[in-house]
């Protein structure tokens, strides 16, 4: 492999490794992954959604499995963001890689002292999740509007000591202007996409397969959807954005990467095979190494239309 090849990518000032961060909700705080390979490989980790107090969060079944995804409903049971300063922080410290925190809120309260309480903690960045389909309260009310966005983002901003990205639902019917609501406000850049809303059901019992009836889609199936989104948002804002959705291996982050965004986010893949990560790293250098890429800056917004 050459030797020469950059990797390293700026997100609102954060310099990351590489452009490959594991997604927020699907890598816990990073202790399972570690025993299966080096936290080190990674550009950076976006740390479960943290709310201020622990949740136990939503009623079992909280997985189904789909064609080509899951669905999940989990519900951001999370031990609360004391434990986490206290007790994940120092745990992921060891690595060198950027933690993200997820921040989650049910109110523009909740929401402001959770952004103070983390850019006082020893994080590099907070990942705001205005987008999680399956808690009742709060986000979606915030995260489906412009206006909610705006109140949020805007709000919260004043209280950030740390890039602030703003994770974006695809439950909406225009992303560019969400992303455009979320730029004004003062966000440093945009994660997109989270989970499709959707729902399975047990023809043979007739009842939802869900305690929570709905969950987020995620998986190969939302790819084509995610992909499109990364694309129109990235040509309506000039702030970073972070792509997610699908991405399996090497070439999908290829492909985020061309439409437009500065790094990707891996999640669902590393159900399937706990390697997926790093997999994905190796596999954006061979792609660079095949087409005489040197820096991977030069994949983003690459596309030939």
């Amino acid at each position: 492999m050459n030797n020469d090849i950059n990797l390293k990518v700026n997100i609102a000032g954060l310099e990351l490794k590489n452009p490959v961060i594991a997604a927020s909700g699907t890598f816990g705080f990073g202790r399972e992954y570690s025993r299966y390979f080096d936290l080190n490989a990674l550009g950076g980790i976006s740390v479960k959604g943290l709310t201020l107090k622990p949740r136990k969060g939503n009623p079992p079944p909280r997985i189904a499995e789909t064609p080509m995804g899951i669905l999940n409903s989990v519900g951001l049971q999370n031990p609360g963001i004391e434990t986490f300063i206290e007790k994940e922080i120092p745990f992921l410290r060891k690595f060198d890689t950027a933690i993200i925190a997820n921040a989650s809120g049910n109110s523009l309260e909740d929401y402001e002292r959770i952004v103070e309480m983390l850019s006082d903690s020893d994080i590099d960045a907070i990942e705001l999740n205005l987008s999680c389909p399956n808690v009742k309260e709060g986000c979606m009310v915030f995260g489906t509007s412009a206006q909610g966005i705006n109140t949020v983002v805007s709000r919260v901003k004043k209280l950030a000591k740390k890039p602030l990205i703003v994770k974006l639902t695809p439950n909406v019917t225009d992303i560019a202007e969400m992303a455009k609501a979320a730029e004004a406000a003062g966000a440093d850049s945009v994660s997109l996409i989270n989970t499709l809303l959707g729902m399975a059901i047990d023809a043979k019992t007739r009842r939802p397969v869900l305690g929570n009836v709905t969950g987020g889609l995620s998986g190969p199936a939302v790819k084509p959807v995610a992909l499109r989104m990364v694309y129109e948002v990235s040509k309506a804002v000039s702030i970073p954005v972070i792509g997610m959705g699908g991405i399996s291996n090497g070439t999908d982050a290829v492909e985020f990467l061309l439409a437009g965004a500065s790094a990707v986010m891996v999640g669902t893949a590393g159900f399937v095979d706990p390697m997926a990560w790093v997999n994905t790293v190796e596999g954006i250098k061979a792609y660079m190494q095949e087409n005489n890429v040197s820096s991977v800056t030069e994949l983003i917004g690459g596309l030939i239309v």
